[in-house]
């Protein structure tokens, strides 16, 4: 990979940080590790915080706006929102290299001052071909946003990065939570006033994060090795191997957001306010074990013990919800909620390990190259999930909740081959 130093490894002086409240002065939500202590990791978790907030918000509520607001079709809103998550795989890489080169913070603060922009052009959006121009440009905004944040977190998370980061997730989908309830609200309401606030709320999310991150402090760039070129994260095959890998992975986020709905109200007798109190379950698991469950993963082997755990989770869990066809309303119901139960754990182990994946195989100089190429795993398999899950879990039923689920664990049991073969790689530059 063009690495001079060992995977996962800090350079000397990174610490940024200042001294953690310690004794006395150790209040009790830091104790608690409620939230991070006073310093930068603090203020990169509320910016964080806030921008979650906005895009639960947004996501929750977008294809309405698209659809009751500005008029347009469903099928109109998917080809333009399809073409615009494939577009925005485009700015990662290259956005993450300036980071690396000119300083993330400064890189990151263009970022997020490009998605309120683009967020608050939605508002003009009448036609279809501007609403395409107008969400391409959001998009790659929000991609080269992701690529930006990579060398900020690791560059600020300290001694403890599993923990931290594991910290972001829950708090990521908790700030989601409070986003997704008030954009319930603009849905009762249903009027065009309504709408614009969400898509004005979630502008303004963006401005309000910019003004948080500030106040971070300047975080200078890695100097990169002699002789170690310009575009490494594209000439490391390992790594897009692990990339292509976790990808396909990353698919089972889209399971209990999208399956799951359309079995409950389509092919189960399960009530549908069960749609609903699986979601709620989903992320009540999410904040209260997703730091517990990234704790011992703080290395590429305990990744992968983690990672091939997760596929057997998640057979688990597709396998309870896929018998529930044929079930009376209540035992449906039950096995529908363990198998959301098990689902979770699968999903709390996976993103554990992508999360350390996606730092300990990374070269520290290029951390932002590398955070835009693994986002690409991810844009693509948020890409492929809906017509895969639709084809296997909706239209064949059964049978193919049971091949999906055989298919994480077929990615859990080759990752491993894949990350030996980054480290050698690594280790052998």
């Amino acid at each position: 990979m063009g690495i001079g130093k060992e995977p996962g490894t800090k350079a000397a002086g990174r610490e940024t940080d200042g001294p953690e409240e310690s004794g006395p002065e150790r209040t009790w939500p830091v104790a608690r590790g409620l939230v991070p202590e006073r310093g930068p990791r603090r203020t990169l978790a509320l910016a964080f915080f806030v921008n979650m907030v906005g895009s639960g918000l947004y996501m929750t509520g977008a294809a309405l706006f698209f659809t009751r607001s500005v008029g347009l079709s469903v099928a109109h809103v998917g080809l333009g929102m399809g073409a615009a998550a494939l577009i925005g795989l485009l700015a990662g890489i290259p956005v993450g290299r300036i980071a690396d080169l000119r300083g993330a913070r400064e890189t990151y603060l263009v970022t997020l001052a490009a998605q309120a922009v683009g967020m608050a052009a939605l508002l003009f959006v009448h036609t279809f071909w501007l609403f395409v121009v107008v969400i391409c440009v959001t998009q790659l905004a929000n991609s080269a946003s992701v690529a930006a944040r990579g060398p900020l977190i690791r560059g600020f998370a300290g001694q403890h990065s599993t923990a931290y980061r594991s910290y972001l997730r829950a708090a990521g989908n908790l700030a989601g939570s409070c986003g997704a309830l008030a954009a319930g609200v603009v849905v009762q309401l249903d009027t065009r006033a309504a709408y614009a606030a969400l898509i004005l709320g979630n502008a303004l999310t963006f401005v309000a994060s910019a003004v948080v991150i500030s106040r971070l402090p300047h975080l200078a760039p890695v100097p990169a090795p002699p002789l170690s070129g310009r575009w490494i994260a594209l000439k490391d095959r390992p790594f897009m191997a692990v990339t292509l890998l976790d990808g396909i992975m990353s698919i089972q986020g889209h399971v209990l957001v999208f399956a799951l709905p359309l079995w409950i109200v389509g092919h189960s007798d399960a009530p549908r306010w069960l749609v609903g109190v699986s979601a709620v379950l989903n992320t009540l698991m999410v904040v209260a074990l997703q730091v517990r469950a990234g704790r011992g993963v703080d290395s590429s082997s305990a990744a992968i013990r983690a990672v091939r755990r997760s596929g057997p989770a998640f057979l688990l869990g597709m396998a309870a919800i896929a018998v529930t066809g044929d079930l009376p309303a209540v035992p449906a119901a039950v096995l529908i909620l363990v198998g959301v139960a098990a689902h979770t754990i699968g999903e709390l182990w996976h993103e554990a390990a992508s999360l350390e994946l996606s730092f300990a195989l990374t070269p520290e100089h290029a951390q932002g190259q590398y955070s835009g190429l693994f986002g690409m795993g991810h844009g693509l398999g948020s890409a492929l999930a809906p017509s895969l899950l639709g084809l296997l879990c909706i239209t064949w039923g059964a049978p193919g909740w049971l091949v999906m689920g055989g298919i994480f664990v077929a990615v859990g049991l080759v990752m491993p081959y894949a990350v030996r073969w980054a480290e050698r790689a690594g280790g052998a530059t």
